[in-house]
């Protein structure tokens, strides 16, 4: 699935967030873990797009 430049960097700002928060208010590992993937993620898609 391919995003436009401006939909994968709000992808990625949410993603942001919620890794932050859960780090924040000390979450399970669990779902720190799974928020970190996804924007790992997110990441990779807009380095392989060469935005």
């Amino acid at each position: 699935m391919t995003s436009s430049k401006e939909e994968l960097i709000q992808q990625i700002e949410v993603a942001r967030k919620a890794l932050n928060e859960s780090i924040d208010e000390k979450r399970q590992y669990d779902e720190i873990y799974k928020n970190s993937v996804e924007l790992d993620s997110l990441i990779e898609q807009y380095i392989v797009a060469e935005y």
